[in-house]
Parts: structure tokens; C-alpha cells; sequence
């Protein structure tokens, strides 16, 4: 009965690491991503996201999805305070990252 129970947590975390839990919201595909601070932008304001980057307190979801979303979530906020560039201000760290917004006229 232990290893049944095992079995399907497993299973479940499984199955939900290949999940993708954000989506594109309208207008956020047409905000760019800089790996570092652009020249001649005007920035727009700082920007905070997180996911879980943990399933069941035990599984850790993969590195590159959790990015992915981080950095979808930041490219749908930038829209609301004006921002077309987006950038990261360091790496993310237990599902949290911090994104620099700029209005580069892109």
C-alpha cells in the first residue's frame, strides 16, 4: 500500500513538471527580453514575479521552465506600466526573480 502511495506522488509530480501554469497575456509577446540593462531606455520601474518552484515540498521543477515562466510573468506586467524591454536584475532564487521594465520605444 506504501509503495502504491509513492508511486502515484510521483507519478503526479511528474506529470505536473511538464505543466506550463502561465500563459501569454494579449499584448506581452510583443515585449522584448535584454539580458542586460538597454541603452538610451527610460525606465519604466522594477518588476517582481515568482512560481512554485517545488511540487509537494520535495520534487524541484525543472530550472528551465521555472525561467520561462518567470520571465513570461515579468513580459505580461510590463505592458500595464508602460514598458516594452524587460531585463533581469539578477537570477531567479527559489522561484523569485526581479526584472528592470524599460520603455526603449521598440
Amino acid at each position: 500500500m506504501r509503495i502504491l502511495l509513492v508511486a502515484a506522488i510521483a507519478t503526479a509530480a511528474l506529470g505536473l513538471s511538464g505543466c506550463t501554469w502561465v500563459h501569454m497575456a494579449p499584448g506581452a509577446s510583443a515585449v522584448k527580453v535584454a539580458s542586460t540593462a538597454p541603452a538610451n531606455c527610460e525606465k519604466r520601474g522594477d518588476i517582481s514575479v515568482s512560481v512554485a518552484d517545488k511540487v509537494a515540498l520535495v520534487y524541484e521543477r525543472n530550472d528551465l521552465r521555472v525561467r520561462e515562466e518567470l520571465e513570461t510573468l515579468a513580459r505580461n506586467e510590463a505592458p500595464g506600466i508602460g514598458a516594452d524591454t524587460i531585463s533581469p536584475l539578477g537570477p531567479p532564487a527559489n522561484g523569485d526573480q526581479q526584472f528592470a521594465a524599460w520603455r526603449c520605444g521598440n
